[in-house]
C-alpha cells in the first residue's frame, strides 16, 4: 500500500472518530492543505526513522480522539503541525482560518519543538516543569504524549538502536510519569511496557512469552477465586463489585528486581479489588466485614496486612490490603475500599503515582492535573468547558535556564544572573563580572527569563560587592553574599589593625585603648569596624590619625593647654590674617603638556588639588582654572568652547587653595568650639574666617574660609565635621 493511500484511509478513519467534533468546513480546510502538501511530499522532513509526517500526525490525531478524548482545537492543531506553509507563517494562517485557540495551541507545539532542539536532559523534574511551562496550554502535553505513543508504536524495525533507545528512556523517565498523572492509566503502561521492550529487549519477551503461557489458566484462576468470594459477600448482605488485573510487564520487571528473583518466584502477578457500596456511616464495618470473610476462607499472611483504614496515609488514601493464600498455595493480594475511597485513590489526593513513590512537584501541580482527569474521565462534549482548566498558568512564578552543556535549573521569576551565578558554584558567584545569554554579553542584574542559554563571566579581581544585595533574590545567593561581605570586612579590619599598630610601635607611640576609642568617636565614626574599615581602604590616613593620637596624648597629659572658649553659634564671626596663596607652577599641565604658564584659581568655584578642572582663557587676566562641576563651567563650554583649555593636576607642591563650606546644624552650646577644635587639629589646613548666625527655629547656618592642600584632606574634613554632634549638614 502506497503512502498516499495510507494517508486517505487514515483521514477517512478520523473522519469517522471526529464526527460530533470537527465541522463540515473544519475538514474541508484541512483535506485541502493536506493535498496541498502532498505534491510537495519531497519538502517533508521524514527524520531519523523514515516516517511520513502527515500520516503521523493523522495517526497521532486518531489516538487524542479515540484514546484520550481531546476535541476540535488539538486535533486541528496537530493536522495543521507539518501542512505546506512557512513556520513563521503556520501560526497566523491557522489563526485566521481556525481561531486563536487552535492557533495557540500550535504555538505551544512549535515552543516544545525549539525546547527539545538544546542539548539537555530530559530525565530530570525540572525538565518536565520546564516543558509544562513552555507549552502553556496543557492539551500540548496531550499532544505530546500521543504523539509519543504513536512513534514507540512504529519504531520496532526503524531508525538506529541508539535512537530507539534514546526515545524509549523518554517515553519511560517523562511521559510515562505525565501520562499517570493525568489520568491515563493504559497509555502510561503501555509506555512503560514499550520502553522495557527497547530498551531491554531479552527481558521484555521473556515475561511477555511467559505471560501469555500462563493466561488461560490465571484468568481460569481468578474466575476460581472471586466466584466463592462473591457469593460470601452476597449473603453477608454486601453490595459491591470486584475487578481482577494482571500486572503490567514492566511492574512485574520492577518487581522481579526489588525481590531479585526469577519470574516463577513472583506470586502476585494480578491483584483482586473489592470495591463497596457503602454509606459513609457504615464503610469501615463493611470493610472489616469483607476482610472477615475473606480470610476465614484463606489464610492471610499477617507480614502483609496494611491498614489504612484505622489510620489512612497522609496524604489521604484509605483501604485495606491483604495477601492471602488461595488454592493451589499461590498467593493473591487482595484490596479493600469502598467507592468514596476508591475515587480519592484514583483521582489524585493519594493516586497511584504518588503511593508507589512516584515524586511530585507540589501541591499546585497536582490538584490543577485532577481536575484536568476529572474533566477527560466525565468525557466533556464542549472544548470550551475545560478550556479554562487547561490554560491556567502553573509557572508564573518560575524561570528555567540552561547551562551552556545543557543543564537546567529552576528560579523564581524576578531571578538574576548574580543568583544563577551562585547556583553554579560560590567561587563562580564571588568572581562573576557578567554573562553571556544567548550568545549576548549583559550585566550582573540582568533578569533571567525562561529558555535563556546562561554562560557566567567571571574575572580573578571580581569580589563581592554590598550593593549585590540589591541584586540577588535567591536566599543562597544573598547568604553567600553576606557570608563574603563579612569575611572581606574582618579580613580588612584585621589588616588595618595590623598596619596602626606596627605604625605606632615605630613611632615608639603607646596604645591606649580609651584614647582610641575616644579619639575614633570624636571622628565621626560610629563603629570601631568603619573607622578600620576606612584605614583599609586609605580614606583615612594612618600617619594622620597617629599625629591626632599623639596631640591628644599630650593634652590628656598637661603638655597642651586648650584655649578656646566655648561657644553658641548665636552670632559668630571671626576672621584670620589672611595671607596671598601661592600655588606651584608645576602642580597643573596645561593644554596639551605645556608648563609654566601663567594661570590662577577661579572665585568663583575655588578649585583644589585634586578636583576635576579645566582652563579658560580670559580676556587680559590670564588663564582661569575652574573645577568641572562649577557654575558657570556649562555657560562657559556653550558659549566660548574655542577658549577652554584642557587642564590636569600633574605633581603637588606646597600650595594651599581657599574653600568655602556651608554649614547648618543645632544651635547648641560647645557647637563652634568642637567645629574649630577639629579644624585647629588638621594638618595642612587654616582657618581663615567663620561667620555663623542662628534663627529663631533653633538652628544656625554659617560659611566657613579655610585653606588646605587637596581634596582628599577636604572630603575628609566634611566627613568629621558631619560627625559633630548638632551638626545636620557640610557642603562646599
Amino acid at each position: 500500500m502506497d503512502e498516499r493511500t495510507e494517508i486517505q484511509q487514515a483521514f477517512e478513519r478520523l473522519k469517522s472518530l471526529t464526527a460530533d467534533t470537527l465541522s463540515a468546513d473544519d475538514l474541508c480546510k484541512v483535506e485541502a492543505a493536506l493535498n496541498a502538501t502532498l505534491e510537495q511530499t519531497q519538502a517533508l522532513n521524514r527524520g531519523i526513522f523514515d516516517l511520513n509526517p502527515l500520516l503521523f500526525d493523522l495517526q497521532t490525531a486518531a489516538i487524542c480522539a479515540e484514546e484520550i478524548g481531546l476535541n476540535r482545537a488539538s486535533i486541528l492543531s496537530i493536522l495543521l503541525g507539518n501542512v505546506a506553509c512557512g513556520e513563521e507563517e503556520r501560526v497566523p494562517w491557522a489563526r485566521r482560518e481556525f481561531g486563536d485557540d487552535v492557533a495557540n495551541i500550535l504555538k505551544g507545539i512549535a515552543r516544545v519543538r525549539e525546547l527539545y532542539a538544546r542539548d539537555t536532559s530530559i530525565e530530570t523534574e525540572t525538565f518536565r516543569d520546564l516543558l509544562l511551562s513552555f507549552a502553556e496550554d496543557m492539551r500540548v502535553i496531550f499532544v505530546i504524549i500521543a504523539a509519543c505513543v504513536n512513534l514507540m508504536r512504529q519504531i520496532k524495525d526503524r531508525g538506529t538502536d541508539e535512537a530507539r533507545q534514546r526515545v524509549a528512556t523518554e517515553a519511560a523517565k517523562l511521559y510515562a510519569p505525565l501520562a499517570h498523572k493525568l489520568g491515563l492509566y493504559l497509555i502510561k503502561s503501555e509506555l512503560e511496557d514499550l520502553s522495557l521492550k527497547y530498551l531491554d529487549h531479552d527481558v521484555y519477551y521473556m515475561i511477555k512469552d511467559k505471560l501469555n503461557e500462563t493466561k488461560r489458566s490465571r484468568d481460569l484462576y481468578i474466575a476460581n477465586f472471586i466466584r466463592p468470594v462473591e457469593q460470601k459477600l452476597q449473603a453477608a448482605g454486601l453490595r459491591f463489585h470486584m475487578k481482577g488485573r494482571t500486572k503490567s510487564i514492566h511492574s512485574i520487571w520492577q518487581k522481579m528486581q526489588k525481590q531479585r528473583c526469577a519470574f516463577e518466584g513472583i506470586y502476585d502477578l494480578f491483584a483482586i479489588r473489592i470495591i463497596l457500596d457503602s454509606p459513609p456511616e457504615r464503610e469501615k464495618q463493611d470493610c472489616w466485614q469483607a476482610f472477615s470473610i475473606i480470610t476465614d476462607m484463606y489464610t492471610p499472611n499477617p507480614k502483609r496486612l496494611r491498614d489504612w483504614l484505622s489510620v489512612p496515609k497522609s496524604n489521604g488514601y484509605e483501604s485495606l490490603h491483604i495477601t492471602v493464600m488461595g488454592p493451589e498455595g499461590r498467593w493473591v493480594e487482595v484490596q479493600i475500599r469502598t467507592e468514596r475511597m476508591d475515587e480519592i485513590a484514583e483521582r489524585g489526593l493519594a493516586a497511584h503515582w504518588r503511593y508507589k513513590g512516584v515524586r511530585d512537584s507540589g501541591a499546585k501541580l497536582e490538584a490543577w492535573l485532577t481536575d484536568i482527569r476529572s474533566a477527560l474521565e466525565a468525557q466533556a462534549t464542549s472544548e470550551d468547558s475545560i478550556e479554562d482548566q487547561f490554560k491556567v498558568d502553573l509557572y508564573s512564578d518560575e524561570v528555567f535556564v540552561f547551562t551552556p552543556k545543557g543543564d537546567l535549573f529552576k528560579f523564581p521569576k524576578g531571578a538574576t544572573v548574580l543568583d544563577f551565578a551562585y547556583r553554579i558554584h560560590t567561587n563562580v558567584g564571588s568572581h562573576c563580572s557578567g554573562a553571556r545569554i544567548n550568545g549576548k554579553n549583559v550585566p550582573l542584574r540582568t533578569r533571567l527569563q525562561s529558555g535563556d542559554q546562561v554562560d557566567i563571566l567571571t574575572h580573578p579581581s571580581q569580589t563581592p560587592k554590598r550593593d549585590w544585595l540589591s541584586i540577588a533574590v535567591t536566599p543562597k545567593a544573598r547568604s553567600k553574599i553576606r557570608q563574603q561581605l563579612a569575611e572581606q570586612a574582618t579580613h580588612q579590619t584585621q589588616f588595618a589593625r595590623e598596619t596602626l599598630e606596627r605604625r605606632m610601635k615605630n613611632r615608639k607611640v603607646d596604645y591606649d585603648e580609651a584614647l582610641m576609642m575616644r579619639l575614633i568617636k570624636r571622628l565621626g565614626y560610629k563603629h570601631v569596624t568603619d573607622f578600620y574599615q576606612a584605614i583599609s581602604t586609605s580614606t583615612l590616613d594612618v600617619n594622620e590619625f597617629i599625629d591626632r593620637y599623639v596631640e591628644q596624648q599630650r593634652r590628656d597629659r598637661g603638655e597642651l593647654i586648650d584655649t578656646t572658649a566655648s561657644h553658641s553659634a548665636g552670632e559668630y564671626v571671626q576672621t584670620f590674617n589672611e595671607p596671598e596663596s601661592t600655588h606651584s607652577k608645576d602642580v597643573l599641565v596645561l593644554d596639551q603638556n605645556i608648563k609654566g604658564v601663567d594661570y590662577s584659581m577661579a572665585r568663583c568655584c575655588n578649585p583644589i588639588y585634586g578636583d576635576n578642572v579645566f582652563g579658560f582663557v580670559t580676556a587680559g587676566r590670564g588663564i582661569k582654572i575652574h573645577r568641572a562641576d562649577c557654575p558657570n563651567a556649562r555657560r562657559l563650554r556653550e558659549q566660548m568652547p574655542y577658549r577652554v583649555i584642557p587642564a590636569r593636576w600633574a605633581g603637588k607642591g606646597s600650595s594651599l587653595y581657599p574653600v568655602n563650606l556651608r554649614i547648618v546644624g543645632n544651635d547648641d552650646i560647645g557647637i563652634v568650639n568642637n567645629i574649630t577644635s577639629i579644624i585647629s587639629k588638621e594638618q595642612n589646613v587654616q582657618l581663615r574666617s567663620i561667620d555663623i548666625r542662628s534663627s529663631e527655629d533653633g538652628l544656625f547656618a554659617g560659611n566657613l574660609t579655610l585653606q588646605l592642600d587637596d581634596l582628599n584632606k577636604l572630603k575628609l574634613l566634611i566627613k568629621k565635621l558631619q560627625g559633630v554632634k548638632g551638626v545636620k549638614n557640610v557642603s562646599r
